[in-house]
């Protein structure tokens, strides 16, 4: 009777460890799996798919093969979070419950490829799938994490702000060194008046108050006050436009521009000097306006401009000025010559001039020295005129 009871106590001791060995044996033996695929339902391979419990911490990774699948094996009931990501696919999220009385579950994971996946990816977080489309279980606020994601998208834009207002404060200060680098490189920029001076020197500036003895120019370097006889030109820059005559669109490409006339010897009314000195009283007699004007442009042109005025008592016919320019010290010299705009008048030999300039008439004049014409370090200038019956 011993003997059967010893016994019976072992089977049953021997039952009770099967059913404990068993229960837990089939417990850890719940298999997870699955397959990630994209938006277009392409599987993913080379995708990094990591299992967290329900505190967050990772338990396990796998990496998905060509057919795009993973699995985890010998897991516990319990909430679990899977985790995929891609560098080219993007990332996906979601929450997975596994029941007591489960053996395998299969859950599929999509990667949303946008450029916040990708971020989120490169720092081995994830980007959460579409709400509307995601399971149940993804849509919880816990599972989708969204205080994290809502953090760092913050911070990003507050970071992208504040470079963008960094670049255009450096923008600004750019602009303004170049503004005053080109400023003092071409004073002309915000001075248009160019003094020279006897000394060789030139004052570029601002007349701000002059008399007949002295001119205070304001300039880079500040006020300066110049002596009118230390002054040899004063020059008047400014940008001017070439105006061209008007052409009808209709005949523009057949346009071309009238000969010159060829001028007739002028006829004096007086055959020798002498007479027309002693008449001199009845004669034309043209003589400079004020002062003339200097300009210059941009490319470095000069312009001329003033006005002569008849005061004699007959008309003078073809009046013009002759500018002498002196090109160096040591006496060289050129001469440019420009005529009047007065009124027309038309001759016995039928040419029609608008030089002539009828007693007491003022007419304008304009000469144009180009560029190429060089430097010269002053001018004088000769008024002449014909006398025609």
């Amino acid at each position: 009777m011993k003997l059967n009871f010893s016994f019976n106590r072992r089977i049953l001791f021997a039952i009770c460890i099967f059913f404990v060995v068993s229960t837990f044996a089939f417990s850890k033996g719940i298999k997870l799996f699955g397959k990630v695929t994209d938006t277009d339902g392409e599987k993913v391979k080379k995708a990094t798919v990591q299992l967290l419990d329900g505190s967050g911490s990772e338990l396990d990774t796998d990496k998905t093969g060509g057919n795009g699948k993973y699995k985890f094996t010998k897991l516990e009931p319990g909430e679990y979070t899977l985790k995929a990501s891609h560098d080219e696919k993007g990332a996906g999220q979601i929450s997975v419950i596994i029941a007591d009385g489960d053996k395998k579950k299969e859950i599929d994971i999509t990667l949303q490829a946008t450029s916040q996946a990708k971020l989120f990816s490169s720092q081995k977080s994830t980007r959460l799938p579409d709400i509307s489309t995601a399971p149940e279980a993804v849509k919880s606020p816990s599972a989708l994490g969204g205080s994290d994601e809502s953090f760092v998208i913050n911070e990003l834009n507050f970071e992208i702000k504040k470079l963008t207002a960094e670049f255009k404060y450096i923008s600004q200060e750019l602009d303004d060194l170049k503004a005053l680098s080109k400023m003092w490189i071409n004073p002309l920029t915000i001075y248009s008046k160019e003094i020279i001076l006897k000394n060789g020197s030139t004052v570029f500036g601002k007349i701000i108050y002059q008399d007949d003895k002295s001119l205070k120019v304001e300039t880079l370097v500040g006020y300066l006050i110049i002596a009118r006889d230390q002054i040899i030109r004063i020059i008047d820059n400014v940008i001017t436009e070439d105006t061209q005559a008007y052409i009808p669109e209709q005949i523009r490409d057949s346009y071309t521009p009238p000969p010159m006339p060829k001028l007739a010897e002028p006829r004096y009314t007086s055959t020798n000097t002498s007479s027309r000195n002693y008449e001199k009283q009845f004669s034309a007699n043209c003589v400079l306006v004020g002062n003339i004007t200097e300009k210059k442009d941009s490319h470095g042109n000069i312009i001329f401009t003033g006005e002569l005025k008849n005061i004699g008592g007959r008309r003078a016919d073809f009046t013009k000025i002759d500018f002498v320019f002196r090109k160096n010290w040591s006496g060289g010299t050129k001469t440019l010559t420009t005529f009047i705009k007065g009124s027309y008048n038309t001759f016995e030999s039928g040419i029609v001039s608008d030089a002539s300039l009828l007693p007491g008439a003022v007419g304008s004049f304009e000469l144009y020295v180009s560029s190429e014409f060089g430097t010269f370090i002053g001018y004088s200038t000769v008024v002449d005129w014909e006398e025609y019956q």
